[in-house]
């Protein structure tokens, strides 16, 4: 090669110059003239495409992984603080139902802390314990002794008033407490005893009094509940003012037909029995006076007979005089004072009994407050020890569903910062996912939906799945479930993105497929069939309608306004512009035959550049198959 390359250089230093010039100018013009011919005729041999009618799928191609429709999410319950994992089964392995009826262990944490917490929490739920048994004994002590005081003060007041109809009778005694509202509040005493009464008996009846069980710690109550409700605790009619001290006139009541069988009255009688014979004797020792004063006037009888009847005489005057004193100072003093004496007693029981009642109210109302306090704090306790055991429990994770163990969720949460990944010895939080174990026998594909081709995508809608590692396999699915709502797992890195996660139901079970394999997904939207269809890169924007661009011979290409419907990643419908086999150039030209300069003029005449139409439709789509 190198010496025919110096031959030629010699032979053109031989040369004279015009002849070097004159070549060079023929070879300059040669250039020119082949590009000039070859530019005409590519104009006229430009790519191009027959338009053509038939079957053209719509379809929406979305790339996704693999996943199980159903799975269980084995999560840290845990929630006192971050927990260690101690031991965990391998990544993998395969959970059988063997497994699940011996209760394999899939997961072991840390339950150092735990068993801590949970010892001093029984401390103090066995002292609350106690605390409560001592409050119910208390209430139920002083239920008792409420009544006891009770009982003994209306006890009281009975003997007072019958003390009282003893005296003056019960008609006249009855009289004077309803003029004084007595008996009103000795009945409300009655009723209130009878409810203390019932309280009682509930707590002695019960068959665990002042003992809470487990049972009854777990559920927060206690056997003495209905006793401590049973008994109101608001105001009484023995709350009422105390009885204002009597100030009744008994003279009135100073007559044998005005008092009642009592010991008045038999007072009373015996003073006029004693009067009346009094003055029997005396009317009869006057007659022997009499009597004895003739005889001795005629000297029948001496004068010591006589002085002897005066003397006798004079004796039962005074007995009158004294029966007389003595019933008039019965009926003036001792009756009165006796009488008021007996009320002021009765008024005085009945006293004591209001203050009885309101010292129970009272002493009931703080024994129940302590009560209840201790309840509080008893149910409290005995929550937070359920609680501390039932997370004791957690810490030891067994096996629920047969299936494939994977680490973590499985699902795409996004990145948490310190969050370590899922081995022995790592840390977790509460509510973490630490295994998954998928249904392998229902298997989806997850993937993700622009919004401009999600109102496209319904449930039900057939798909063809592929799965990156077995190319040459095509599956079919079914569209399972689309999201209402947008993914937010990107919206920090772009929040005008809006996609829509959507699941896709893998018909046929394979035992090749695997969780986190990449798939892509073929979603069959629509089918149209006998319409006429050309390559999408044929349609071109033109001022605010779409357009194709005809080869016209050798001039220039004639820009058609089309009718466009829908499209598929290669091909998109011509509704009206194009014919069953015209031919239509595949990339257009800068410009036609009919417009040489309108954009510039329009351009130069408004000052301000044209804006651009928008281009049409392209989804993210596969080509058609046929048939």
């Amino acid at each position: 090669m190198k010496p025919n390359v110096d031959k030629i250089v010699t032979f053109l230093k031989h040369q004279p110059r015009w002849r070097l010039i004159a070549g060079a100018v023929v070879s300059v013009l040669f250039v020119a003239f082949f590009f000039r011919s070859g530019h005409k005729e590519g104009n006229g041999e430009a790519a191009t495409f027959v338009a053509r009618r038939g079957l053209l799928d719509i379809i929406v191609l979305e790339g996704g992984s693999i996943q199980a429709l159903e799975s269980q999410e084995i999560k840290c319950e845990v929630r006192s603080a971050p927990t260690k994992i101690l031991k965990i089964v391998d990544e993998g392995s395969l959970v059988t139902e063997d497994d699940i009826k011996t209760n394999k262990v899939l997961v072991e944490l840390d339950a150092g802390e735990l068993q801590k917490q949970i010892v001093q929490q029984d401390i103090s739920y066995e002292s609350t314990r106690a605390a409560l048994v001592d409050a119910q004994e208390g209430y139920a002590i002083q239920l008792g002794q409420n009544l006891s005081d009770i009982k003994a003060a209306e006890q009281k007041a009975r003997f007072a008033r019958l003390d009282f109809d003893k005296y003056l009778g019960s008609n006249v005694t009855q009289k004077i407490i309803e003029k004084l509202n007595i008996e009103k509040d000795l009945a409300a005493t009655q009723t209130n005893i009878n409810e203390l009464t019932s309280a009682v008996l509930a707590s002695a009846t019960d068959d665990s009094p002042g003992k809470p069980d487990d049972a009854a710690g777990k559920s927060g109550t206690t056997s003495n509940d209905t006793a401590v409700a049973s008994v109101p605790l608001g105001p009484s009619p023995l709350a009422s003012p105390l009885v204002p001290r009597a100030t009744v006139n008994f003279l009135p009541y100073a007559k044998l037909e005005a008092l009642g069988e009592g010991q008045a009255k038999q007072q009373l009688r015996k003073y006029e029995d004693d009067q009346q014979i009094a003055q029997l004797e005396l009317a009869q020792f006057k007659s022997n006076l009499e009597g004895t004063q003739r005889l001795f006037d005629k000297g029948y009888v001496t004068k010591v007979d006589l002085e002897r009847d005066q003397l006798a005489y004079e004796n039962s005057r005074l007995k009158v005089q004294t029966a007389i004193t003595a019933r008039n100072l019965f009926m003036q003093y001792d009756f009165s004072r006796s009488a008021e004496d007996y009320l002021s007693k009765y008024i005085e029981a009945v006293r004591e009994v209001v203050r009885a009642r309101r010292a129970a109210v009272s002493k009931q109302a703080q024994a129940q407050a302590k009560l209840k306090s201790s309840q509080g704090l008893f149910n409290i306790q005995s929550r937070t020890r359920k609680d501390l055991y039932e997370q004791l429990d957690k810490c030891t994770l067994t096996a629920q569903r047969p299936g494939l163990v994977v680490y973590g969720s499985g699902r795409d949460e996004g990145f948490v910062y310190g969050q370590e990944p899922i081995r022995e010895g790592a840390v977790v939080r509460d509510r973490q996912a630490i295994i998954t174990i998928p249904d392998m026998t229902k298997m989806s594909v997850r993937v993700k939906i622009h919004e401009s081709y999600i109102k496209k995508i319904q449930k039900g809608q057939k798909a063809r799945i592929t799965v990156d590692a077995y190319a040459d396999k095509v599956l079919d699915g079914e569209v399972y479930k689309v999201s209402v709502l947008p993914d937010s797992g990107n919206r920090w890195l772009n929040p005008d993105l809006k996609i829509y996660p959507t699941m896709i139901t893998i018909n046929e079970m394979q035992s090749w497929l695997k969780p986190g394999m990449t798939a892509k997904v073929e979603i069959f939207v629509a089918r149209l069939t006998d319409v006429v269809y050309v390559p999408i890169q044929a349609v071109s924007p033109w001022e605010d309608r779409q357009v194709c661009y005809i080869p016209n011979g050798g001039g220039k290409p004639e820009r058609r306004v089309v009718d466009i419907g829908e499209c598929n990643d290669e091909f998109i419908e011509i509704r009206k512009g194009i014919k069953e086999g015209e031919r239509v150039l595949l990339r257009p030209l800068a410009k036609t035959a009919d417009e040489p300069d309108d954009s510039d003029a329009k351009n130069n005449a408004t000052g301000k550049p044209k804006p651009k139409p928008k281009p049409a439709e392209k989804p993210n789509t596969k080509p058609p198959r046929k048939g």
